[in-house]
């Protein structure tokens, strides 16, 4: 999948919070992910922006969005904190319900999620996070292809994600599950570097 892993053992959120702050994990089904070194600027241009424009038209409102580093802790049933196996810090999150929210981050499944995708990550984000995001329940999944200016949508369908939506980075898309909050393209792939060929 592209990122190396901790070790070959299983791992809990309450091992995962002794470990050294100056390397960050994701752990998914217990298997500790070394997260690539911080990341280039192109991906946090992309995630900085989409945060501020939901940010912004969130005020007022009851969801919160918010942006990496943040732990997001998905249980499996009711287990307590330090036994849950998977725990993801997603690049920008929105969360309606304020009782997913603690001083630790987010516990259960965000209300939207996106990933900007990046040569380490792309692996990790399209197979192994879009599956434990439609297993968690996150009901709407965007993963941005900055240097393809393409943007891949996975909406819940029931307990499963439907088609996915394919679009230009272009004009503006709505978050269907959040009316009338929209993020606008064209300043952002106007900044974005073109492709070599």
């Amino acid at each position: 999948m592209g990122l190396p892993l901790r070790d070959r053992q299983r791992h809990t959120y309450g091992e995962y919070l002794t470990w050294p702050e100056d390397a960050r994990y994701e752990l998914i089904a217990g298997e500790a992910y070394l997260m690539a070194p911080a990341p280039d600027l192109v991906h946090q241009d992309v995630a900085g922006e989409v945060f501020s424009q939901i940010h912004t038209q969130l005020a007022g409102k009851p969801c919160r969005a918010f942006v990496a580093p943040v732990d997001v802790r998905l249980p499996k049933s009711n287990e307590a904190d330090d036994q849950i196996d998977t725990v993801v810090q997603p690049d920008v999150l929105v969360v309606c319900d304020p009782s997913k929210l603690d001083r630790r981050g987010v516990r259960g499944a965000p209300d939207w999620v996106l990933e900007v995708l990046s040569p380490s990550t792309a692996g990790h984000d399209q197979v192994l996070k879009r599956l434990i995001y439609e297993r968690a329940g996150v009901r709407e999944f965007w993963l941005v292809h900055p240097m393809d200016r393409v943007l891949t949508i996975y909406r819940l369908d029931g307990v499963e994600y439907g088609k996915p939506d394919v679009q230009e980075l272009k004009g503006f898309t709505e978050i269907r599950l959040l009316p009338g909050v929209i993020v606008a393209w064209d300043a952002l792939a106007e900044r974005l570097p073109r492709p070599e060929y």
